[in-house]
C-alpha cells in the first residue's frame, strides 16, 4: 500500500502543482495495523487551493490507475470549503477529524469546529433514509432467501457507518471494527443484539444455509425493529 500511495501522491503533484494544499488518509486504513486485518478502506481527502473544472479533467489520469487498483475516487474541497463545510457533513467531518493521516501537505483539518447538534440531526436524516430505502427494497426479495441475506448483510454494514456517529453522539469513542461498533451501540442503547450476531455470522461464516424463507423474514423483522429503535434513541437524545 506504501508504494501505491507513494505512487499516487506523486501524480498528483505532478497534476496539481502548487495548488496541491493538503492530502489526508482517513477512516479505517488511517488507523495504524488496519492494512494487517485486510480491511484497505482508502479513503481519501485532496484539499486544493482553488478548484476549477480544468484542475478536475487534469486528474482523470491519475484517478484512472488510482481506481484500477481497486480504491475510490477522492473527496475534493478547497481550504476554505473546509472551513465551512463541516456543519453540512458532521459526520464525514467526525470521521476525518478522529481517524486521518497526512500524507501530503498540511493539516487542513486541524482546526475544524463540529456541532453535536448538526451531528445529531445528520445522523437522524441519514438512517431514516436508510430505514425507508431498507423497507422498499425488501419488498421484491421477501420471498427469496438468498436476496434477504443479500439485503441484510448490505444494509448492516451502511448502517453500521452511522452507529458511529450515534456512538460519538452518546459520549462514547467508536472502536475501528464494524462488528465492535454494532455490538458497542446494542449494549449502549440496549438493544437486542442478537439480530445484528446473527447477520454478521452470515455474512462472515456463510451460514445462509441454515436459513429457510420463514426463518429468513423473521430475522428482516428483528432487524428492522432494532433498527428502529435506534432510530428513535437518536431522535429523542438531547444535546447541548
Amino acid at each position: 500500500m506504501s508504494n501505491q500511495f507513494e505512487g499516487f501522491l506523486d501524480d498528483l503533484r505532478a497534476t496539481h502543482g502548487r495548488n496541491l494544499a493538503s492530502v489526508i488518509l482517513y477512516g479505517a486504513a488511517a488507523v495504524a495495523g488496519d492494512y494487517a486485518n485486510n480491511q484497505p478502506d482508502s479513503n481519501l481527502l485532496i484539499a486544493l487551493h482553488e478548484i476549477t473544472p480544468k484542475e478536475l479533467r487534469n486528474a482523470q489520469a491519475p484517478m484512472r490507475e488510482w481506481t484500477r487498483l481497486g480504491h475510490p475516487i477522492p473527496v475534493y474541497f478547497t481550504v476554505n470549503e473546509l472551513e465551512t463545510a463541516a456543519d453540512v457533513f458532521p459526520i464525514e467531518f467526525h470521521q476525518m477529524e478522529r481517524a486521518r493521516k497526512v500524507l501530503y501537505g498540511t493539516d487542513v483539518l486541524a482546526n475544524i469546529k463540529i456541532s453535536d447538534e448538526f451531528l445529531r440531526h445528520q445522523t437522524e436524516y441519514e438512517l431514516r433514509s436508510k430505514l425507508i430505502l431498507l423497507r422498499r427494497t425488501y419488498i421484491p426479495v421477501s420471498h427469496s432467501v438468498s436476496g434477504l441475506v443479500g439485503l441484510m448483510s448490505d444494509s448492516l454494514s451502511s448502517f453500521a457507518s452511522l452507529f458511529r456517529a450515534v456512538l460519538l453522539l452518546r459520549g462514547v469513542e467508536p472502536p475501528n471494527g464494524k462488528h465492535q461498533i454494532v455490538a458497542l451501540t446494542a449494549q449502549k442503547l440496549r438493544l437486542n443484539g442478537k439480530p445484528f450476531e446473527k447477520i454478521f455470522n452470515i455474512r462472515e461464516n456463510n451460514y445462509a444455509q441454515n436459513l429457510d424463507e420463514i426463518s429468513a423474514n423473521e430475522l428482516f423483522a428483528e432487524y428492522m425493529r432494532e433498527i428502529e429503535n435506534v432510530i428513535a434513541a437518536v431522535d429523542n437524545l438531547e444535546t447541548s
